[in-house]
């Protein structure tokens, strides 16, 4: 090779050496790469007003810590998409197959525990990082090491639901639930054994095949002659409200009725008679009227952004987007096996409580009873986190 070309060689090699020395500095000191994550859950359908709430705040968390500096000293968070996987599990699959696609670090999401599930199966299978802000059927997590969840698990709020039920002054209980849901099982089996711990007298158990059905009557007609003082039903809101509420007060039920979670949003589909819905409870993994400093930051910044106060789903969903920035921090890295790891270890403090993650990656953390008051919701008590 002749002098000149050796001395351009070089040059060129030089400036090769000096430019990756540049890009890897940059990766580490206010790089302009992102760290790329995605969302899925249902955006449109009957449950989009879950979906779409989780995506607000998803949305509302990660422009707060973009705004604060980012992750990783001074990298921003992107959301290559907010998926709708229409509350469907081949969609969501979909929607899992396209972000993984996009190279994306994590996936937050989906919102039921039924499609969730799938995703957690398919996250397990090529070790992506999945935390579902809302899925709470005890099996979503278990065993799977790379998927975490921001609520709590239906276990613990059904048995919540059966002590709030005894501290009554509750004997006598009757159970409707969806045997074909997922979630509405689940929450079935853990009140089930909750009861029978606390020496409540489960007196009838109706069934509908989907949270989807539209007539109870039958059921409710049952439970009335069964005597029962309660009712515990774990539906969607949007059977809750327009349906099993008043169909139970139709068939003569004076008593209580009490939910779970599925129950937010029941204020948006009651009749016209509200006071159909005095005398019922849920619980909740957060109460707007909270007074705490860092729920009522939360409550304004997405009033402020979206126009209406957050349900319970915005506050797990932002507090889902929180947890992931802390943890990729924490790992030093936007590797997803560093992530995983980091987010098992940590200790969080968010919108709806202070919590470490247990083996199954599921928070222990408080829960709010919720009482609806002539077509308002009252914050009734907390019940402390599991030990």
């Amino acid at each position: 090779m002749r002098k000149g070309l050796k001395l351009v060689s070089l040059v060129l090699a030089m400036c090769m050496v000096l430019s990756m020395t540049a890009a890897c500095k940059a990766k580490t000191e206010g790089s302009s790469e992102t760290v790329k994550i995605g969302t899925i859950g249902p955006l449109t359908g009957s449950l989009a007003a879950y979906g779409t709430a989780v995506a607000n705040a998803v949305k509302l968390a990660v422009d707060e810590i973009n705004e604060a500096g980012g992750v990783l000293d001074g990298r921003m968070i992107e959301v290559v998409d907010y998926m709708d996987d229409k509350a469907d599990s081949t969609e969501a699959a979909n929607c899992y197959n396209s972000l993984v696609s996009e190279g994306v670090s994590a996936i937050i999401g989906s919102v039921t525990s039924g499609v969730t599930a799938g995703l957690a199966t398919l996250a397990d299978s090529d070790k992506m990082l999945l935390l579902t802000p809302t899925a709470t059927n005890d099996n979503v997590t278990v065993g799977l090491p790379t998927v975490f969840r921001a609520c709590y698990a239906d276990s613990y709020q059904s048995s919540v639901c059966a002590q709030f039920l005894a501290d009554s002054g509750i004997k006598k209980v009757a159970v409707l639930y969806a045997s074909g849901d997922t979630y509405s099982s689940g929450m079935y089996e853990g009140f089930k054994a909750a009861a029978e711990e606390l020496g409540l007298d489960i007196v009838a158990v109706e069934s509908s095949s989907a949270t989807s059905d539209t007539d109870y009557s039958t059921q409710l007609t049952n439970i009335v002659a069964s005597g029962a003082e309660a009712i515990f039903a774990p539906y969607y809101y949007d059977s809750v409200g327009p349906y099993i509420v008043p169909q139970a007060r139709d068939a003569g039920f004076t008593g209580m009725m009490i939910g779970a979670d599925g129950w937010d949003g029941t204020a948006d589909y009651m009749v016209d008679d509200v006071s159909l819905y005095n005398n019922t409870f849920f619980t909740n993994h957060y109460a707007a009227d909270d007074p705490d400093e860092q729920v009522q930051h939360f409550v304004s910044a997405y009033e402020e952004a979206y126009g209406e106060t957050p349900n319970a789903l915005a506050a797990l969903g932002y507090d889902a987007a929180y947890m992931l920035a802390q943890a990729i921090d924490e790992a030093g890295s936007d590797e997803t096996a560093d992530i995983v790891e980091a987010l098992a270890a940590g200790s969080y403090d968010v919108v709806t409580g202070t919590f470490t993650l247990d083996e199954t990656g599921t928070p222990k953390k408080p829960c709010a009873i919720i009482e609806y008051v002539d077509g308002g919701m009252v914050w009734k008590a907390t019940v402390a986190a599991e030990e």
